[in-house]
């Protein structure tokens, strides 16, 4: 069985970011996803619609917070630059181009292919599937 996401309004949410609820998505009242469950619910304007992350789930899942659980926006990570902090003597020396390994124009050797069997063949030219003699 394969499992496919389908397109829906929480593909256009940014992750950690509290967008308002009432401009993320329709619905009624709900709750606030960190509040107590005997709390009445609020309205879709009182509410912040997050998107977090999911180890398993690319598309992540959203919760709603009231204004008091709402979480803190993230700031981004510092970008690194090349005119930033002086490096050491020792990184500040150029480097040499990583080598890159070199993909072989002409396969090594063509696989040879049982006709019955349609398996790939051992060097020794017997198949192992039917024992017939391939060349």
């Amino acid at each position: 069985m394969q499992i496919r996401t389908s397109s829906d309004w929480r593909d256009a949410l940014p992750f950690e970011t509290p967008v308002l609820a009432s401009e993320a998505m329709p619905g009624d009242a709900s709750r606030c996803a960190r509040c107590p469950a005997d709390t009445p619910p609020r309205e879709r304007t009182e509410l912040w619609a997050v998107k977090h992350r999911h180890p398993n789930n690319h598309a992540g899942f959203v919760r709603l917070y009231c204004r008091e659980h709402r979480p803190a926006i993230a700031p981004p990570p510092p970008a690194v630059s090349s005119t930033g902090p002086a490096r050491s003597r020792k990184s500040s020396a150029p480097r040499a181009p990583r080598a890159t390994r070199a993909t072989p124009a002409v396969p090594e050797r063509v696989a040879a292919v049982c006709g019955d069997c349609f398996v790939e063949v051992p060097a020794s030219g017997i198949c192992g599937v039917c024992g017939e003699r391939v060349s």
